[in-house]
């Protein structure tokens, strides 16, 4: 299982998730497209964004040397300039003319290359290595974990959900902005939040979206109910294209309940989606050939405006409310659908999506806007409810020989045992939040980051290469660049926090010295002025014609600096919200931290494999609590 693990990790965690503090998310979330006309449509500015830019191949390169430093001694970084300067001078040189002529010609270069490169042609499972995960912030305040509310809440969960399908069909959902609301961001992710599902292939799989907006035409209408091994079809819209109202919802829920109770579990189809691509692939054909009815029903799930689960699990806390999300019960997922809602059963709320689809943005902006909605409501409907009859919810029974119920026990099996080997671990960091920080000029995403550094260089003895992901949104279909947070200046800074004779003046300098490199990195990066994107796609070029691998990405400094997905440290932040998530890290000697920033707390989600003795979220939890508190006590008891 490591081995294998091995050979896979470094591409299938290559793109982390959850990066919106710099979009005016409070405008976003409070629901004011509803209550007025916007001047805006949602998707108006997707044909009039910039095109994304390529940096020149110097300034790439000067940016992945800098990076290089923490992660080798002298001698190997001499050695790494003369790769890195033989590549300029020579073959580089040559991949970025064919790069800039591509770019002359696309309007964003990498967009077809990064869906291929980090999603949709790797053939390890999906699930557990790639589907992102987020706890409903909901159970801090209105919904706390009760028996005997599952189906009550999910009624009210799934009307939001619908609401903003709807807003978003309608185009009335406000432009994500940047620069303090001047610069509207690529929407395209958000159209592949319903009526989307991942398509298995033979070499590469396929994004399939039968969402439409009301300007373009109809789009499937009915979602998709996953429980006891069952799945059904349920009709949540009405004939005025209005969603139906929490209680009939609720009520149409309750009879799939009722049909499943005291009964034989179901064949549990969904596990299939957790086998390594190929072999899916080859499943589903089999399933096809099986029984026609089985390829309607498939078409219906892949169509529907999303799945959602029922689950018999109760977790009560965010580490097992994000583990289930993670790692819950394959029987009852559905892994290649953008969004899975997965209710439990004592009323908590979390989600599993195919980070193909989307980046984190998405999934966040979605459970803000229910966030919202529940707190104005206070957690419960206040409206009425029409005297009508509702749609039966409809089973989609499958045909299934002995071979394929065996098919499906085998990759229950497989994805148990990748399951069961993930640990999640969320601090709940009471202390400070964005508001101390901000009280002493320090970016507060960036402390973060140095507290990061600070707690694996304390239990490690070395820095730890680290990506963060920077938002390139405002660049025709953006996406994400990587941002390397362990900088010299952040090294420099551990260091000195664990070096006694260092003062705590010279400490707190460069603390902020170290901050202040992270402000400037991150605002390059989000203009595409990182590293890693340019790099891979002087990669790619090289490949597709057939060369030899560049030494530069052959040079141990590459592997070591994170190149190829090798970041030990794998984070990001959902800014400034109450709304946070995870995945699994991208190596196996690594760590996933994601992260949500209050006012006056901090929430960071842990990953860690348990299968590598070296790791531990846990214990790295409590490191980064410790840096905090050292960070905090420096902070206000020296002077500058």
């Amino acid at each position: 299982m490591v081995q294998w693990f091995g050979r896979v990790v470094g591409v299938c965690r290559f793109l982390p998730v959850l990066r919106v503090n710099r979009v005016n998310i409070v405008r976003m979330a409070s629901g004011e497209a509803e209550n007025a006309t916007p001047r805006e449509r949602t998707f108006q500015y997707q044909n009039s964004l910039p095109s994304l830019p390529l940096p020149a191949l110097r300034d790439t390169l000067d940016k992945y040397l800098y990076s290089v430093k923490p992660h080798v001694t002298e001698e190997e970084y001499k050695k790494t300039e003369a790769v890195v300067k033989e590549f300029e001078t020579g073959t580089g040189k040559e991949l970025h003319k064919k790069l800039l002529e591509r770019a002359k010609t696309h309007r964003n270069w990498l967009s077809e290359w990064w869906y291929n490169f980090a999603y949709l042609e790797p053939r390890y499972p999906t699930p557990v290595y790639v589907n992102i995960s987020g706890p409903g912030p909901f159970h801090e305040h209105y919904w706390p974990p009760q028996d005997g509310s599952q189906l009550e809440r999910a009624g009210m969960v799934l009307w939001h959900t619908l609401n903003f399908w709807k807003l978003m069909k309608n185009e009335e959902w406000p432009v994500d902005k940047m620069d303090r609301g001047k610069t509207p961001c690529s929407m395209e992710q958000y159209k592949h939040l319903f009526n989307t599902c991942k398509i298995p292939g033979e070499k590469r799989d396929k994004i399939v979206s039968h969402f439409k907006t009301v300007y373009e035409g109809e789009s499937p209408t009915h979602l998709c109910v996953l429980h006891a091994g069952r799945i059904f079809t349920v009709e949540v819209i009405d004939d005025n294209n209005v969603p139906y109202t929490p209680p009939e919802l609720q009520r149409q829920l309750s009879v799939i309940k009722e049909k499943c109770a005291g009964q034989p579990a179901g064949p549990g189809v969904g596990a299939l989606t957790s086998e390594q691509r190929t072999k899916w692939w080859q499943l589903r054909n089999r399933l096809i050939e099986l029984d026609s009815r089985n390829q309607q029903n498939l078409e219906a799930i892949e169509k529907s405006l999303i799945c959602f689960t029922l689950d018999d699990t109760s977790p009560s806390n965010d580490s097992e409310i994000t583990s289930q999300g993670l790692t819950g019960d394959c029987f009852n997922r559905w892994f290649d659908k953008s969004y899975n809602t997965l209710m439990f059963n004592n009323g908590t709320l979390a989600s599993n999506c195919d980070h193909a689809a989307f980046d984190g943005i998405v999934l966040v902006v979605l459970n803000l806007y229910m966030d919202q909605k529940i707190i104005e409501a206070q957690g419960v409907w206040k409206g009425t409810v029409p005297e009508r009859k509702v749609p039966e919810p409809k089973e989609l029974v499958f045909t299934i020989d002995e071979a394929m119920g065996k098919a499906i026990q085998d990759a229950a099996l497989q994805y148990q045992e990748m399951a069961s080997d993930l640990q999640v671990h969320c601090l709940k960091f009471m202390t400070f939040g964005k508001n101390f920080t901000r009280s002493h000029k320090l970016h507060p995403d960036g402390l973060i980051q140095l507290s990061l550094q600070l707690a694996y260089y304390r239990t490690y003895g070395k820095p730890a290469p680290t990506y963060e992901t920077a938002s390139t949104r405002k660049f025709y279909m953006g996406r994400t660049e990587t941002c390397r947070t362990c900088t010299p200046e952040a090294v420099a800074f551990c260091r000195a926090m664990v070096d006694r004779n260092t003062t705590s003046a010279e400490k707190l300098q460069a603390l902020r010295t170290a901050n202040e490199k992270f402000i400037w990195l991150m605002g390059e990066c989000i203009l595409n002025r990182g590293c890693d994107r340019h790099l891979l796609g002087l990669q790619i070029l090289s490949d597709q014609a057939g060369m030899t691998r560049p030494d530069i990405y052959t040079d141990p400094a590459w592997t070591k600096s994170g190149g190829g997905g090798n970041f030990v440290l794998s984070t990001s932040t959902s800014g400034y919200t109450s709304a946070y998530g995870g995945c699994a890290p991208m190596r196996h000697d690594g760590y996933g931290s994601y992260y949500k920033i209050q006012d006056n707390r901090l929430t960071i989600c842990v990953t860690a494999w348990k299968s590598n003795k070296e790791t531990c979220a846990e214990k790295m939890a409590g490191g980064i609590e410790q840096a905090l508190l050292d960070i905090q006590q420096l902070c206000t008891s020296s002077r500058m």
